[in-house]
């Protein structure tokens, strides 16, 4: 019995006095600052990512980007935003940092030189479109194209036509005749 409570109280003595070290030196590691995708090129948009942090917002930092990037509370357990790596930048590593609750955190963002083209290769994009949009009159230029001209309305709208026009002759003769008897009544 005297052996179990002298453990007991040597690991709670390690705890009390440790735990708060150990927990300042995971602090000053600063967490973990995630950029997808990790390599961009000059002018992407990157998304950012900050964990081991408690604010409800904070700001990430870097030469690497066009402007200061806003973080804030995203699906798990840590702050999100995104951001642009500059147009002009040259190749290399550039450090991203977040300040939040007192405690820098840190990552790295490595921007990768754009790929040019090999000589004599063609273009990827199409130089105009290649499905254009159906609207206005190019839309009405591909159906007289196919030859075929429409007279008038078919069967099926002639139909339902007529079955509109006759409700409403029956609805205005019903309305008539109420309005008739209404009169010689009261006359």
């Amino acid at each position: 019995m005297g052996k179990r409570r002298l453990a007991l109280c040597a690991g709670v003595l390690t705890v009390t006095a440790f735990g708060p070290a150990a927990c300042a030196a995971y602090a000053a590691d600063g967490g973990d600052v995630s950029v997808v995708p990790a390599a961009p090129a000059p002018g992407a948009d990157i998304a950012l990512r900050v964990t081991g942090c408690d604010a409800r917002e904070a700001v990430a930092q870097s030469p690497a980007l066009v402007s200061d990037a806003r973080l804030t509370p995203d699906d798990g357990d840590g702050l999100a935003g995104d951001g642009r790596v500059g147009s002009t930048l040259t190749a290399g590593t550039y450090t991203v940092t977040v300040a939040c609750d007192g405690t820098e955190h840190k990552g790295t963002v490595e921007v990768v030189r754009k790929q040019a083209p090999a000589a004599g290769a063609e273009p990827s994009a199409h130089p105009s479109p290649v499905a254009p949009v159906n609207a206005g009159g190019g839309g009405a230029a591909r159906v007289l194209a196919d030859g075929r001209e429409r007279h008038g309305p078919g069967a099926a709208q002639t139909v339902v036509a007529l079955a509109l026009a006759g409700t409403a002759a029956l609805t205005v003769h019903r309305a008539a005749r109420r309005q008739a008897r209404r009169g010689r009544g009261t006359g």
